[in-house]
């Protein structure tokens, strides 16, 4: 599938990395440290959904497909990627009269974890026994549960059977392998398996990965440890050792780079564009910057639970009351434009007449009068009962820009009579707990890294709101639940139709900004700080991270 790519944003980009020069003559490194700014939640692929262990899991292994820089859908794990074409995706008439789709994937033939057993059809029923269990703890249990069966033909080939046909039915990233022979014990609870599984209490058993590295260390908060897998079936990776250093604040980040301690800062979780920008000017004789606008959305998730925004007239207030504009020009020099959904300008399905909800404080006064929270003397709303209008905003500990984010928008607020709370968490308790389990009382600020076209199932469906009774699988953490919106993203699910499905695309983003469960605030641009001597990384714009090529990096030097 052909998607829009921002041009001019490309050959920024690909200068910058032209910069990327051989320095003097030097031994070739054989370990490269990197600083991220988050340190993962969990190292099970299918548990929680962070980006921090998508970057390390980028090394560790490989999806069936992923998408690639260009934004096309690739074949990884599996050999060839399935076409109606080529006849190894076959729609068929179901029983009930809807249309599902027989896909036939065969697995990388050299494809071995870590401790020499192959990575079999046996590992891929066993992933979608955990993946369909309502009990196990899997993050997007939706693409599991619509396979209704799986025939294995051998050890390397099988038919995945899906109640549906969609437009997206070759793409299986989402669909990550799990070696049976090392966590079908763990799985014998399955309420208990997101505590058991030894990808967290044994990380570095080798037979938990196939990627070109395995974990070797992990110090939890501090840092991991990967080196060269020896049954790794592509490229051999340069690098025999990397370490990745979880570093939470921006700037300690930064002076580690310079110190030495660090040799690359990595753009998917690293410094905001304009600590970039800064940095660029200062140190640009020994790094390049290079910048990749892409589908990152900054926005604030609503807890739709809190009484107070339930009320559609405060949530539209909260947003009228912010100069996003002026957010976006005062931090970033107008280079990350304001969100009016959460789908980029830059992918193809964006609708372009979504209201703009632009800064009017008067009317966001309004709007809270007419819901009851009236001004009194000193600028506090009060409602009838006496209660004061008051907010906490959470986000990730330590990020210089989130912070600074933050401040903007309670002073914004106070202006129009809200108060606003502020406290922080450490990204791996704010996203493995606080988000997933939906422990944030009001609002919480951070960003979600999406696929080109990717249907919002599990962060819009209703189906997809975390409860203890479905062991917090999901990523609705606003709860929202409008059942307009589950039949448009069931509308474009099997929507083969372009035309029609950028239709039905543009009704779910009007939904959206009509029933604003969230708030949008701005996409960002991520900024990738390269040692001169580094070559081969290639930002995407998009959730699958760089380190899925991570066999193509290499010490320039000669």
């Amino acid at each position: 599938m052909r998607r829009r790519r921002p041009i001019l944003a490309s050959l920024c980009l690909l200068l910058a990395l032209a910069l990327v020069r051989p320095g003097p003559a030097a031994a070739a490194k054989d370990e490269l440290v990197i600083g991220i700014t988050q340190f993962p939640s969990t190292l099970h692929p299918n548990i929680d959904s962070m980006m921090a262990k998508s970057y390390v899991l980028g090394m560790t292994r490989r999806p069936f497909t992923a998408y690639d820089r260009k934004w096309q859908l690739v074949c990884m794990l599996c050999v060839t990627l399935p076409t109606i074409e080529n006849g190894l995706a076959r729609p068929v008439d179901l029983p009930d009269g809807r249309r599902g789709v027989e896909v036939t994937y065969t697995i990388q033939p050299g494809a071995r974890w870590g401790d020499g057993v192959p990575v079999t059809t046996k590992d891929v029923v066993f992933t979608w026994e955990i993946g369909r269990h309502p009990m196990s703890g899997v993050t997007s249990a939706e693409g599991y549960r619509r396979i209704t069966r799986i025939d294995v033909k051998d050890e390397r080939t099988f038919t995945v059977h899906v109640d549906r046909l969609t437009y997206e039915f070759a793409a299986s990233g989402s669909f990550q392998l799990v070696p049976e022979h090392l966590e079908r014990e763990a799985f014998a609870d399955p309420a208990q398996y997101r505590f058991r599984t030894k990808f967290d209490t044994d990380p570095t058993n080798p037979g938990l990965h196939f990627g070109p590295y395995r974990i070797v260390e992990v110090a939890s908060g501090s840092h991991i440890v990967l080196e060269r897998n020896s049954t790794w079936y592509g490229p051999p990776p340069a690098f025999r050792r990397i370490v990745v250093r979880a570093i939470e604040n921006t700037a300690a980040l930064e002076a580690n780079l310079l110190s030495g301690a660090i040799d690359y800062i990595a753009g998917e979780l690293g410094l905001s564009l304009e600590q970039a920008m800064a940095f660029e000017t200062r140190h640009r004789d020994r790094f390049a910057v290079a910048y990749k606008p892409g589908l990152v959305y900054e926005h604030i998730d609503l807890n739709l639970d809190n009484p107070i925004l339930k009320d559609r007239r405060v949530r539209e207030a909260l947003l009228l009351a912010i100069d996003r504009e002026k957010l976006t020009q005062s931090l970033f020099g107008g280079r990350q434009p304001v969100a009016r959904g959460a789908i980029h300008p830059l992918d193809w399905i964006h609708a372009d007449d979504l209201p703009a909800y632009a800064y009017d404080a008067r009317r966001a006064a309004a709007l809270l009068d007419e819901a009851g929270w009236t001004r009194q003397g000193g600028g506090t709303r009060l409602n009838a009962a006496g209660e004061k209008l008051t907010f906490e905003l959470m986000t990730t500990a330590g990020n210089r820009t989130r912070e600074l984010v933050q401040q903007v928008l309670q002073s914004q607020w106070r202006q129009v009579g809200i108060e606003v709370r502020l406290r922080n968490e450490p990204p791996r308790v704010f996203f493995g707990e606080t988000v997933t389990k939906r422990r944030f009382p009001a609002m919480a600020m951070f960003a979600w890294l999406s696929a080109p076209e990717s249907v919002p199932r599990t962060t819009l469906h209703s189906q997809s709101i975390p409860r203890a009774d479905n062991n917090f699988s999901g990523q609705n953490s606003t709860g929202y639940a409008n059942p307009e919106m589950d039949r448009l993203i069931e509308a474009i699910e099997v929507e083969l139709d372009r035309d029609r499905r950028r239709a039905l695309w543009h009704a779910l983003q009007h939904l959206y900004a009509q029933d604003l469960p969230v708030l949008p605030l701005f996409f960002r641009s991520d900024s990738f700080i390269l040692p001169r001597w580094l070559s081969g990384i290639e930002p995407t714009g998009h959730q699958y991270p760089t380190t899925l090529w991570v066999e193509n990096w290499r010490d320039a030097r000669p």
